[in-house]
């Protein structure tokens, strides 16, 4: 799924220009998050947790406070091709920026104006197929069950790799890591793991996938699904997945502690 955070006077507008956008270009479903001052200030969600609708286009907005925004674009992954957030900046997600309204440092700025009349919409939305997609555990588990070999299938086993803070208490505490990859070279590493992976027998699917940018403490930053006929194979399959990818493919890694930063390879 293909994000963009908006923010700034007259996000919502900007939202809905990019949200028209799409549907002219594309026969893909798009959903719409508000999470602007005005619109999270006029919702009353009573007891629920939130507040959903869906537009006459089809389109899928919604509110609320029990969630944060990436445990909502999660939930939405499997479903939509897009997620267009009004409102909120998140450090991993591209974002358009309106006027003088604050970012977080390592968001990537995809477009920037100083009035959302001033945006080139045509342009932020013929880059959006080119930015880093949010990719969760869930997109890529039903990618594999949706796989002409599920039938034969009777196991599926993942890996998910996290943010540790400590490897024991006396620790220095890690408050995140920040990962880039060498462009081009990494994409055909990876491609060329998964191609040798599912010619194992009794492989069906592998899928593999590395997170790019800052990654605070406790989330996710790499996964590995494989589709199998038992669990043996699966099992067997996700080890070498994660271990290859860790050591194959050129993923740079640093780590900011309370104390110091630093890259991981320059330390090896």
């Amino acid at each position: 799924m293909q994000t963009l955070c908006i923010i700034g006077d007259g996000s919502l507008s900007a939202r809905e220009s990019v949200a028209d956008r799409l549907a002219e270009a594309t026969n893909k479903r798009v959903a719409t998050v508000d999470q602007t001052a005005e619109s999270v200030a006029a919702t009353d969600n009573g007891s629920a947790d939130g507040t959903f609708r869906i537009d006459g286009d089809g389109r899928w907005a919604g509110s609320g406070t029990n969630r944060s925004v990436m445990e909502l674009l999660d939930s939405l992954s499997t479903d939509y091709d897009y997620a267009l957030v009004a409102g909120l900046a998140h450090h991993r997600l591209p974002t358009v920026v309106i006027g003088d309204a604050e970012t977080p440092p390592s968001a990537e700025i995809v477009a920037s104006a100083p009035t959302a009349d001033a945006l080139d919409i045509a342009s932020i939305v013929d880059r959006l197929d080119d930015l880093e997609p949010h990719i969760t555990l869930e997109t890529l588990v039903e990618r594999a069950k949706a796989s002409p070999k599920a039938e034969r299938s009777g196991a599926i086993a993942t890996f998910t790799g996290r943010v540790r803070a400590k490897d024991s208490p006396d620790d220095t505490r890690t408050e995140h890591l920040a990962f880039e990859k060498y462009e081009g070279v990494a994409e055909d590493r990876l491609e060329a793991i998964r191609q040798d992976l599912t010619g194992r027998d009794g492989v069906f699917e592998v899928l593999l996938h590395h997170r790019v940018g800052l990654m605070n403490d406790g989330e996710d930053i790499v996964f590995v699904v494989v589709l199998a006929g038992h669990r043996k194979e699966a099992f067997r399959t996700v080890e070498d997945g994660i271990d290859r990818l860790k050591d194959e493919v050129p993923i740079f890694k640093k780590e900011t502690t309370t104390d110091e930063e630093f890259w991981l390879h320059e330390r090896e």
